[in-house]
């Protein structure tokens, strides 16, 4: 028998949702004293554009759906560096960000649950995050920087091919099966959060709306055999590719033989791609049915996108006040 898993970075379990949500009045200010000197020269303005960036495998060297550890490494330190925040999708969603003045959060989104993204080690009958898998590299970062804390979205797939089943499985990348659902409890019980990405990446505008809503539908129930009673709020579209009948992106249900019961789900948030920086949950015209992402693979470069929304323009970076109960704009 497997002894507790333990991870490289001990980390205390952080609340998920702050306890009270953000009015929505509007207000001017300026950052307050005692913040680091770059965040202090930024004007709040929390009506701006914010990074939902997207990774998919995390391997030695770059490629389509491919990024290194290297690079890996070099973006998680440029994003703390240009001073951006981890957020969770339920804070965007619930409006209850509480992000430091002059700072900006950013979505982390890890797509296709590939070993990659999250590896164990067994040593000795223990369990280990491997240091080299995005999920070590993360936690090992939060470590040396905590003002980070474990906040990030991994939309899983269940039943996927060549690995791509929570994170590996039958011996492949050397995961285990029974290590499937562990894995997502861990991610859960850091203050991650979990979404859905279908069965096994069904490109969903091939499918009668039968499949499409028994991908969603099966999904969402592997997650909850995994962690019980867990809420999926939020769905990343494989190739960006909607079902013909876009409503059911967000709800719908499949009929259970096996237990004779309806397995529904809702998903409140739907991912694209690609699209640039998202829109303030603040801004009016802030959509979460349709949210776009910043890929991170190949030639595709991070600072490309967070030297435009340094700039004023349409882009103009979302900057906190420091204040949760206030919405600043410049």
């Amino acid at each position: 028998m497997l002894r507790q898993v333990i991870v490289t970075a001990m980390l205390a379990v952080p609340s998920l949702l702050p306890a009270q949500a953000r009015p929505q009045s509007v207000v001017s200010g300026a950052v307050p004293s005692g913040a680091a000197s770059s965040a202090a020269a930024r004007v709040p303005n929390e009506l701006g554009r914010f990074p939902i960036v997207e990774w998919h495998q995390v391997v030695a060297a770059d490629g389509t759906y491919k990024v290194s550890r290297e690079r890996f490494r070099a973006e998680l330190r440029e994003l703390h560096a240009r001073g951006y925040v981890p957020v969770n999708l339920s804070e965007l969603l619930d409006k209850t960000m509480n992000v430091p003045a002059g700072k900006t959060p950013v979505l982390f989104t890890f797509d296709d649950a590939s070993p990659s993204q999250f590896r164990y080690i067994e040593r000795s009958g223990t369990l280990v995050v491997d240091p080299t898998s995005a999920v070590g590299m993360l936690l090992d970062f939060i470590k040396a920087h905590p003002d980070w804390k474990p906040k990030g979205l991994f939309c899983a797939l269940p039943a996927a091919e060549a690995g791509h089943a929570f994170f590996g499985d039958k011996g492949i990348d050397g995961q285990k099966t029974e290590w499937r659902f562990p894995k997502l409890r861990f991610l859960v019980q850091q203050g991650f959060e979990l979404c859905n990405h279908t069965l096994w990446h069904a490109k969903l505008s091939k499918y009668s709306d039968a499949v499409v809503q028994e991908q969603l539908a099966r999904a969402a129930m592997a997650i909850d055999s995994a962690v019980p009673g867990y809420t999926v709020r939020g769905l990343a579209l494989p190739y960006g590719l909607w079902p013909k009948n876009r409503a059911l992106a967000f709800n719908g249900a499949w009929y259970d033989k096996k237990s004779k019961r309806d397995v529904r789900y809702r998903h409140e948030a739907v991912f694209e791609v690609s699209g640039g920086p998202a829109r303030s949950p603040h801004d009016p015209s802030f959509n979460p049915k349709s949210l776009p992402r910043v890929p991170l693979q190949g030639g595709t470069k991070l600072s490309n996108t967070l030297d435009q929304m340094d700039k004023p323009g349409t882009w103009a970076r979302y900057v906190s006040d420091g204040n949760p109960n206030t919405v600043a704009k410049p």
